[in-house]
């Protein structure tokens, strides 16, 4: 009896025949945020005696409010890997409306810290309405951008392009508006996400080509509008120009980066977390890790994130759907540009924007939904295919009318009974 005669071909498995078969997840994917969690609670905890002492706190205060939050984060993780993939697409309206009502309640109810409402206090807890925006913002658009592809609408202006110019429009209106939250930073990580979800979509290159200029013009505006975004752009050409006032931060940073050396002062040598440094625990805290680690430190925190986004991208290459692809896009796209935005400021690549640091930064609400989002994403591992692949119309067998695009993907997979179950 030939033995070899009973393996199954790789040949036999088709693109319009997917097998969607569960299968042991990408650890990595708890490994390396697990890592992180852990490295902020380390630094948040090494200096909560310094921002407590300016707060007239407890020394343990920031420590136990970030013990808290990590583990409200782990149980979001959880849930959300949980929860059925499919299922996400009926909770898109649900997200919209408490999305809706965060917005109006920070507005109304909120704390106005520096001319902008970002935050609600609920019971001893500060709530930031923008990152139950980026999730809802990233369920929705899967969903919608979805629906697109699968109706062969993803080249339509009326359908899709004007859809998405909207919420645009409202994403600038509410987020980016001096008046209300006043937060370009978290705009510019939802377009980014916008911009990568559309991509792996295979919406037209003129398309997202004219939502980044009118992406440019806009943020010109902004920034031409808006006296303080003026001094910071002044203050990231010229770091050294005001750095008692305007630059006050940025030098700061640049002063805690710089003293770290190669090997850091170590956890309990910090200078800039004890009122010089501002935002120490939540915007500036990769300033505090370089201060403390070193450069050694800084290169190890930077290959984890690397990895970490290399984990997510193999997940979308492996997608078992096209919806599910769209998420993990959405999910990158956001702890990515985050995680440059953030890294970038402090060490002056970029203007400040005040946005946390994923996994890392103090702050609740932050870890809560980025969690939730990884979660998705652990879930999603759950399902990858292994047989290569080359574009995207072939993950479900579909034909869109009128298309050309072909972005090819020489690394999705499909999956055969001849590999792991």
């Amino acid at each position: 009896m030939n033995v070899m005669s009973n393996r199954p071909r790789r040949s036999s498995v088709s693109p319009s025949n997917i097998s969607k078969r569960r299968h042991k997840p990408d650890y990595w994917l708890i490994i390396f945020p697990s890592a992180l969690l852990v490295v902020g609670l380390i630094v948040v905890y090494s200096i909560s005696p310094g921002l407590a002492a300016q707060k007239g706190v407890t020394e343990n205060y920031y420590a136990s409010k970030q013990l808290i939050a990590v583990l409200l984060g782990i149980t979001s993780f959880i849930i959300a890997s949980q929860i059925p993939i499919q299922k996400w697409k009926n909770y898109r309206r649900t997200l919209i409306i408490l999305s809706v009502v965060a917005s109006l309640a920070v507005l109304l109810f909120g704390d106005k810290v520096n001319g902008a409402y970002r935050w609600i206090q609920i019971g001893g807890f500060s709530f930031q309405a923008v990152e139950l925006i980026k999730f809802t913002i990233l369920i929705w658009l899967a969903s919608f951008l979805y629906d697109r592809w699968q109706n062969g609408e993803i080249n339509n202006s009326n359908k899709t392009l004007k859809p998405l110019l909207l919420l645009l429009l409202i994403v600038t209106l509410v987020v980016a508006n001096p008046k209300i939250q006043s937060d370009l930073g978290s705009t510019g990580v939802i377009v980014a996400m916008m911009a990568g979800m559309s991509f792996v979509a295979c919406l037209p290159f003129k398309r997202i080509m004219l939502i980044a200029l009118i992406v440019i013009t806009g943020t010109t505006i902004l920034v031409a509008s808006s006296s303080y975004r003026r001094d910071r752009l002044q203050t990231f050409i010229q770091p050294q120009r005001d750095c008692q006032n305007t630059g006050y931060q940025s030098c700061q940073a640049l002063i805690a980066v710089g003293s770290g050396g190669l090997f850091g002062k170590g956890l309990a040598h910090s200078v800039q977390a004890y009122g010089y440094l501002p935002e120490a625990a939540n915007d500036s805290i990769f300033a505090i890790y370089a201060e403390k680690f070193g450069f050694i430190g800084v290169s190890v925190i930077m290959i984890a994130f690397a990895v970490f986004f290399t984990r997510i991208k193999y997940v979308i290459e492996r997608a078992p759907d096209v919806y599910t692809r769209l998420i993990a896009a959405g999910v990158l796209a956001w702890l990515s540009t985050q995680a440059i935005i953030n890294i970038g400021a402090m060490i002056g690549l970029l203007p400040l924007k005040g946005i946390t640091l994923p996994f890392i930064s103090y702050g609740g609400t932050s870890i809560i939904f980025v969690m939730a989002a990884i979660g998705i994403v652990f879930n999603i591992s759950r399902y990858t295919t292994y047989t290569a692949n080359t574009d995207l119309e072939k993950i479900e067998g579909k034909k869109i009318e009128g298309s050309t695009d072909r972005r090819r993907d020489r690394r999705t997979y499909y999956a055969t009974t001849s590999r792991r179950t």
